[in-house]
């Protein structure tokens, strides 16, 4: 490809006359790049020395015509008859007897030499390609339109008229084009082209890229070339995997991907995926990849890599010994690491497994600084290793997992380690070491929400109780508030840390809340509000979550909002999709009805008298008013969860058993707005006698219309 690069060059300095001194070199040589030919050509065609150049074009006939008959040879032909402007009759005979020899039994042969201009040779420019579209024309082919229209599906077509019918991927409705238009505009491509299909079929290339989703994306660079990440998820999300699922797929894919030996993965995200001219090998890439002489840590990452993603390369005796060899030559290395001459020999225990590898033991046995040895290796497969085996060979290692509790960065490793300690009987020593964790959060942030998060999961730990959860969410606040202040370095700490304490409807927030005594929650509350990343909606649900387990915490919450803020709106799960049915019903069916109406009146004329345009018009008015304060409103809603209720006393989800002087038997019950129903008593409880009941218990009293009913029993709603 060495000329390509020079010919490029060319045309980016505009330099054309070095660029036909260098056609002329390239053309009087003997041999032949096809790819690289087809790539000059087709640089060519999209600069501006196209016209110029066609004059010169035919001088790669001779090097064409020592080709075979082949997809490339063919490409060439059709590429220099695009190009070429003299329209030497030489030339066009050429071009006709190809023609002939391919297109002579098709219908309407000789119509279509007349429609290419391979009957008067007066301008045959294109013919080939053009020959090609012409025999591709029947109802039910494909097609792309190169102006930007997409993939366009051939519903009808008259040589008569010359003139085809066709639906396209980006334009509404058919459109009509002539063969000449459609000579200008149009490539045909197969059925099996992956636009054809993604157009044509994309049920059918949905169930096809599920079912084999290696196989869709080879299709993908087959046609349309190399492309990135960014860009295969162009083409597929959404137009062939939902958006909702496209994560999943897509790392389930490069998964498959990188075992594939015939897809070329990038190194660089930005970079495109390709596909091989031919296919390598695992061994060999592995090998090609060694061959660059890394450095020592990567070394270590590749070989793990492969390893771990082609473990049946070890079958391969040779290539097994090779690998060996590698690793041993990289013992020998001056100024290894611990951790890097740990890691070696594991890969070394790993081939040939049936040795006794004591080496490793020693290595463990002498580490003079275990943390700093465990958090160096790079490999955490190997983390977890090195530590099993600090377990069996060292007398100190309970010492040894205690120092490294905090320390150590990933969670499983975490979890190794106190399930060791625990199991050795050490529950007491391991309360100590939490307590520490409590009294200075800021010092182990991760080691602290990775703690909570276990307690809270219901692990049979130490300090999963009531009063140790309580403990941990106070500390989870204080750490909070410490990262807050702590500036961007912490940012993703705090998004994680937010995510999990409003995830499911601020699930963690409601269990905590339930069995927490008012002068807990009223803690909590003060701490949260020192939490400058909490939203003031995060306030006033933690708020409105305090006060149903103690409505006494209502007036606290006048410290912190004003009298004309917005509050939480609860409701039942039937109310919520009550009132996004209603949003949804405004959106996409009344909104279409009435832009129809405004469309229909507006064809009535002369706007200014227009009654049923301007009826139409105040008719959008009023649905986008509602959407919006619908869409409002539930953006403030909160569903009344079984454990959000208390029957202590009255309150949001409880049903108020009351009894009036004559000894008649009556039931209120307290929920949402959206639920409420005068004709069986639920109240809302944002009407007056919902907050004039509000915190009331059973024997208290309450008046209604002047009559006086006394409470005797409350209970849930979901009982």
């Amino acid at each position: 490809m060495q000329y390509f690069k020079q010919f490029h060059q060319n045309l980016v300095n505009r330099d054309y006359s070095s660029f036909l001194s260098l056609w002329d070199e390239y053309c009087s040589g003997d041999e032949l790049d096809e790819d690289e030919m087809i790539r000059v050509l087709e640089d060519v065609k999209a600069s501006e020395f196209c016209e110029s150049f066609g004059r010169y074009v035919d001088k790669a006939l001779p090097l064409w015509e020592t080709l075979g008959e082949s997809p490339k040879a063919h490409a060439i032909f059709k590429l220099i008859i695009d190009l070429q402007t003299s329209n030497d009759e030489e030339l066009g005979v050429m071009a006709y007897e190809y023609v002939k020899k391919r297109f002579e039994s098709t219908n309407n042969f000789e119509h279509m030499l007349k429609l290419v201009g391979l009957r008067n040779m007066r301008n045959f420019q294109g013919s080939v390609s053009n020959m090609e579209l012409l025999c591709h024309m029947h109802k039910g082919n494909f097609v792309f339109h190169t102006g930007g229209w997409g993939v366009g599906e051939i519903m009808d077509i008259s040589f008569l008229r010359e003139q085809m019918s066709l639906e396209f991927d980006y334009v509404a409705g058919r459109k009509d084009l002539s063969f000449q238009n459609a000579f200008k505009n149009l490539l045909p491509i197969p059925k099996e082209h992956f636009l054809a299909r993604r157009f044509g079929d994309p049920d059918g290339l949905e169930t096809f890229a599920r079912e084999n989703p290696i196989e869709v994306i080879k299709i993908l660079l087959k046609d349309l070339g190399p492309r990135s990440a960014a860009e295969i998820k162009e083409e597929l999300c959404e137009l062939v995997i939902p958006t909702e699922e496209w994560t999943k797929w897509w790392q389930s894919t490069r998964s498959k991907i990188k075992k594939d030996t015939s897809i070329e993965v990038p190194s660089d995200l930005r970079d495109p995926f390709k596909l091989r001219d031919v296919e390598i090998g695992h061994e060999e890439r592995l090998q090609r990849a060694l061959d660059k002489k890394p450095d020592l840590n990567t070394l270590i990452q590749l070989v793990y890599s492969f390893l771990r993603d082609f473990p049946t390369t070890l079958k391969n005796e040779e290539f097994k010994t090779s690998l060996q060899g590698k690793l041993a030559e990289a013992l020998g290395l001056e100024d290894l690491t611990e951790s890097q001459r740990l890691q070696l020999r594991f890969f070394l225990e790993d081939l040939s497994p049936q040795e006794d590898h004591k080496e490793i033991e020693e290595i463990i046995k002498n580490f003079t600084s275990i943390d700093s040895v465990i958090n160096n290796i790079q490999v955490i497969a190997f983390k977890k290793r090195a530590l099993v085996q600090v377990r069996k060979v060292r007398d100190d290692w309970v010492n040894v997992f205690f120092d490294l509790l905090w320390k150590v960065d990933q969670n499983p490793l975490r979890d190794y380690l106190l399930t060791e300690l625990l199991g050795a009987g050490k529950e007491e020593d391991v309360k100590t070491k939490l307590q520490t964790l409590l009294e200075h959060p800021g010092r182990h942030p991760q080691s602290l929400l990775w703690y909570f998060k276990k307690v809270m999961s219901k692990a049979k730990i130490p300090m999963a109780d009531q009063k140790g959860k309580s403990k941990f969410f106070e500390a989870f606040l204080i750490l909070l508030s410490i990262l807050d202040r702590s500036g961007p370095s912490n940012r993703d700490l705090v998004k994680k840390m937010l995510a999990f304490i409003t995830n499911g409807r601020y699930a963690i927030v409601r269990k905590i809340f339930q069995n927490a005594s008012i002068e807990e929650v009223q803690e909590f509350l003060l701490l949260a509000t020192k939490c400058h990343c909490f939203t003031d909606h995060d306030i006033k649900i933690f708020h409105s979550l305090g006060e149903v387990v103690h409505p006494s915490l209502a007036k606290m919450r006048k410290k912190y909002t004003e009298e004309e803020e917005e509050e939480v709106i609860w409701t039942t799960e039937q109310g919520l999709q009550k009132v996004k049915s209603r949003i949804e019903e405004i959106a996409t069916v009344e909104t279409v009805e009435n832009a129809k109406e405004i469309e229909d009146a507006r064809a009535l004329g002369d706007l200014r008298e227009n009654a049923e345009f301007k009826s139409a018009l105040e008719r959008r008015d009023r649905l986008q008013g509602e959407l919006k304060f619908l869409s409002e409103q539930v953006n403030k809603a909160q569903v009344i969860l079984k454990e959000n209720i208390t029957t202590d006393a009255v309150g949001i989800g409880v049903i108020v058993e009351c009894e009036d002087p004559k000894g008649s038997n009556t039931a209120y019950t307290l929920l949402g707005p959206w639920d409420a129903n005068t004709d069986e008593n639920i109240l809302s409880f944002q009407s007056k006698l919902a907050k004039d009941i509000t915190g009331l218990k059973v024997g208290d009293s309450f008046k209604v219309q002047n009559v006086e009913y006394k409470i005797k029993k409350l209970k849930s709603y979901f009982v």
